[in-house]
């Protein structure tokens, strides 16, 4: 395989990957804000005490604020 046919499979690669990635990631920001609650609720709620019933609602409040300045955010750039 030549440098040249090596280059375009890589591109042909990167660029596909950055379509699946388009596909299911509308807003980056968003994915990363979910990732970022997901990891604290999995490390902090615990060792806060804040396991079962608890633990789900606080969940359930930190996505929602995430969504809520996502919400808000968009709506301030229309």
């Amino acid at each position: 395989m030549g440098r040249s046919a090596r280059e375009a499979a890589v591109t042909a690669l990167v660029t596909a990957l950055g379509s699946l990635w388009a596909l299911f990631v509308e807003d980056g920001t968003l994915t990363l804000g979910i990732l970022v609650w997901f990891a604290i609720a999995a490390f902090a709620l615990p060792a806060l005490g804040l396991r079962d019933e608890r633990g789900g609602a606080a969940l359930f409040v930190l996505l929602a604020l995430v969504l809520l300045e996502n919400v808000h955010r968009s709506a301030q750039r229309q």
